[in-house]
This record gives C-alpha cells, structure tokens and sequence, in this order.
C-alpha cells in the first residue's frame, strides 16, 4: 500500500533529504549528440510506481557500464540529469545513465522513501523498482552485469545507501551524496532524528544492518564513495561519519583512514582500506551536489538550488567507479598540496577525554558530541567519561586513531 501523501508532508517538509531545485534549471539545451534523456515504461513490474528515464550515448558499447542516478526530495529525472555533470562523462567514457523518478503519489515532495522498510528491502517496493530499471537496461541495451553503479542526492542519497545494502550483487559501487546511514529509520518516527543530530551506532552494528539486507550473502561488496559538506544543516554532518563507520566495517577495514588528501574547493579526502571506502569532506559547504561548471576535465556540472560550486564530485566519482579505465582519483592540481606523505618522525598522539580535547583545542563539540578539528571525525559524546585517541595529521588537523 502507498504512503498517504498528506502525512509524508510532515517529514518531507523539513526533508529527510530536501533538495529543491528551481522549475527554470530544469530547462537545458539539447545536447549536441542526438541522444538524449528518455521515459521508458514497461521495464517491470514496478512495485514503487516509479518512472524510469535513461540516457544512452551515441555509439554505446555492448557491455557498457550503467550509473543509476537519484534525485533529491522535489527534484525530477531530468533537473539532476542537466545539473549533476553525469551526461559529460557519459558521453565522453560511453556508459549509460539510469534515472529514477519518484511520483508525488507516492511521496507529497516527490523524495525516495528511504525511511519506509517496503521500500528499502531486497525485493520490495522501491528498491525492486530501481533494481528492475537495471535489470531492463541490460536486457535492452545490452549494459554489463558487473559494472552498476549507483549515486545519489539526500533522499537519493540515503536510497543509494539502501541498493548497495539490498543489492550487493547487482551493484560494484556506489556514492552517498548528503545521505544517511543504511536502516537509520524504520518510518517517519525516527527519520528526524537521523536526519538531525544523526543516530550513533557503532560500526558492528550499522554493519549487521546491511548484513541483514542481504542475509546468508557472501559475495564481493561495493566500494562506496561518501560525501558532506561540513556546513550541512539539513542532514547533519554527523552522518558521514556514520556512514562511513558503516561501510568500513561492511568491507571489514578500520575506520582510522590509511591515507588523507587535500583537494580543490576546501575538500579533504580519507581514504580507508585498500581504497574501497572514500569519505569527502567539502569545508563550508552546504547541502547540496558539490558541482563545478566549466569545460575543464575535471569540470562538470550547472550551479542551480543543491547543486553546489566546489568540486566536481561527478568527476571524482567516475574516476573511482572506474567509468574512465583507471579507477584511482586524479593527482590534486597545483597550488593544491598533494596527499600527505608518511612522516619520518612518530607522529604527535593524545589520548584524553573528550571534555579535555575540546578544551585543548584539539576537536570541538556540537550537538552534544566531540569533533576531531580538521578531519571533523565523530569521537563520541562530550564529556570527561569518553577518552579518544587523536592524532595530529596536519597543523590544526587531527584524525581518530594513531
């Protein structure tokens, strides 16, 4: 049975996800190919009464990979086709885009029901909807098998959460863009509290709720890319840390990163694993797509409501997936310090309460939770009774763990 729209109102109005995107940037030229975004019906049975719109470049190769992209809360199909970049890279790397619509029928502000257990699990409601659109495209187009991707804006995001949790056999990756945590919220009594402060679990037991979505698999798992802006006030930052503890112990790695980077546009990378798991920090940015128009190769995307001048995630994020033959993220561009080497001398370790970091000037505290300066990592509640072990990575950048 369909959510009634008029109480979905109460949560999409605050939005678990909210993104808004101007009518007039839903406008874009006509592409110069002849290719172009198109409805496709029949793909399924479609048991989320989604719509399905995909873009196939000119000349697309047989086995090509598939990107599934999911628009946040007001947004449709073709406002995050035009402003997310994807359709660059797309056509410049030849792989085919898969775009999810959501339906006001189903949600009031048209946002995936990521906070809903008929639509988040393996087999039913809307994840089966988007699991049959792949299904169809490579039925249809003749898209791989092993080679499905999917990323995602605030609602979009946590429903991308929700396919590589559901699906880790359809999906070799995927990219949480202003999301939430697998299975934070079971309904809309708690999808609040995910969205703000954030709910704190520890790894192990995000991880079982993924383990859980697909009981008895023992298969490979995603990569998974993370991003947040750190001046995010419509899902709070706090998830990205909560995200990445999930997906880290998901793929079995430590949630200490085994390397940093600093990029363009304030962005800090952590990089845990073997690489599998990737968390971006954009510094001040807000909720929203990180985007940075221009016809440079690491340019992409139009500025519009949520879709953000920074940094190309699209880019980055392709890269990752493996979409341009590598699947390494490029090198930072000058003046843009590259990675941090290893240091030669022990680095600097502190462990304490969390009180004594904060009064140190080592984290700070907001929400009633401590932290980490510079790397923004969640170290627990703020008090005298946590004790965290940080260390010093950069001047004024500290990182949990040593």
């Amino acid at each position: 049975m369909r959510r009634s729209p008029s109480l979905l109102a109460r949560l999409t109005g605050a939005v678990a996800g909210a993104v808004l995107a101007a009518a007039a940037a839903l406008a874009v030229a006509a592409p110069a190919q002849a290719a172009s975004l198109t409805q496709v019906t029949g793909f399924g049975s479609n048991p989320g009464n989604l719509a399905m719109y995909a873009y196939r470049p000119d000349n697309l190769p047989a086995n090509a990979p598939a990107v599934v992209l999911l628009h946040g809360c007001t947004q449709n199909a073709a406002g995050y086709f035009a402003n997310s970049g994807w359709q660059k890279y797309a056509d410049q790397w030849k792989f085919a885009l898969i775009v999810p619509e959501q339906k006001s029928a189903n949600n009031a502000n048209s946002c995936f029901n990521w906070f809903e257990t008929g639509d988040t699990a393996r087999g039913q409601g809307e994840a089966l909807s988007i699991k049959q659109m792949v299904d169809h495209a490579r039925s249809s187009y003749g898209t791989a098998a092993n080679r499905v991707y999917v990323s995602g804006l605030s609602a979009g995001g946590a429903m991308s959460a929700v396919m590589l949790a559901a699906y880790p056999d359809v999906f070799a990756g995927g990219s949480v863009i202003a999301g939430i945590p697998y299975r934070c919220a079971t309904g809309m009594v708690n999808a609040f509290s995910c969205m703000s402060p954030g709910v704190d679990k520890t790894p192990a037991q995000w991880g079982d709720l993924v383990r859980n979505a697909h009981a008895g698999y023992s298969g490979s798992r995603p990569k998974v890319a993370i991003w947040h802006g750190t001046g995010d006030y419509t899902v709070a930052v706090a998830n990205a840390t909560e995200s990445r503890d999930q997906w880290t112990n998901v793929l079995g790695v430590s949630q200490t990163p085994t390397s940093t980077a600093q990029l363009p546009a304030g962005t800090s990378l952590e990089v845990y694993g073997n690489g599998a798991v990737r968390l971006y920090r954009v510094s001040g940015m807000g909720h929203g797509t990180p985007v940075d128009p221009g016809s440079g190769a690491e340019q992409c995307g139009s500025t519009a409501a949520y879709f953000l001048d920074t940094i190309c995630s699209t880019h980055r994020d392709a890269v990752f997936f493996g979409l341009d033959g590598g699947g390494t993220d490029p090198t930072p561009t000058s003046p843009t310090p590259t990675p941090t080497a290893t240091p030669t001398t022990p680095p600097t370790c502190v462990t304490a309460s969390n009180y004594a970091h904060v009064t140190a000037g080592r984290a700070y505290h907001s929400g009633g939770y401590a932290y980490a300066n510079g790397s923004n990592q969640r170290m627990g509640l703020y008090n005298t009774f946590n004790t965290t072990t940080l260390q010093q990575t950069a001047p004024n950048h500290w990182v949990i763990g040593c």
